[in-house]
């Protein structure tokens, strides 16, 4: 059965109400499938109902990360 566990939640930048959420989601796609982090970004504040989400397998997340960091060193102000 698909669940939802909240890990993190902090405000969007440059927005009133923007919230970006992340999440770890089990059986996101169904009976036995493996878990993802859910990272959702609410313009609203609406965290159940993110205007985008993106679903990271765990297998990805040292990547992403990697990532991630590597643009904020190249373009910070």
């Amino acid at each position: 059965m698909k669940t939802n566990q909240v890990i993190a939640e902090f405000p969007l930048a440059n927005t009133k109400e923007g919230k970006i959420t992340v999440s770890h989601i089990k059986e996101p796609y169904g009976k036995n499938s493996k878990p993802v982090i859910s990272i959702g970004i609410s313009l609203n504040g609406d965290e159940n109902n993110p205007d985008w989400k993106a679903h990271i397998p765990y297998e990805n997340i040292d990547d992403v990360i990697a990532a991630l960091k590597a643009v904020k060193e190249k373009f910070k102000n």
